[in-house]
């Protein structure tokens, strides 16, 4: 896998790669949250560059509101997954700590955008 100089990029990509890895077999009736889960990591990575592309600050700010959004749905979505037992504790503490790296560069970035302007 390619490094990205960005590194919340590299975070989300991770992410994507642990789920992918993590949820293979996951049972036929949950299978929709499955798809959900990794639709969602999608959509943070596509946000992400998205806002790191725009120089208006305005439409980068909402842009990082939304990906920070969806974070907290895939927390919610990975926190079913556990109370269905569908993950392990172990797996769940290890995606928590993927979501904490990409929030906190997340937080991080729209502090810094705040700053600038």
């Amino acid at each position: 896998m390619k490094e990205e100089k960005f590194q919340v990029i590299n975070f989300i990509r991770k992410l994507i790669l642990y789920i992918d890895k993590e949820l293979s077999n996951f049972p036929k009736k949950d299978i929709e949250l499955k798809n959900r889960i990794r639709n969602i990591g999608y959509d943070i990575l596509e946000l992400s560059y998205e806002a790191n592309n725009i120089s208006k600050i305005e439409d980068k700010e909402i842009l990082l509101e939304r990906i920070i959004a969806k974070i907290k749905v895939l927390d919610f979505l990975l926190n079913l997954c556990y109370d269905k037992m569908i993950i392990n504790y172990k797996k769940y503490i290890k995606f928590g700590e993927k979501i904490d790296d990409i929030i906190k560069y997340i937080i991080g970035w729209k502090k810094s955008i705040n700053i600038r302007a």
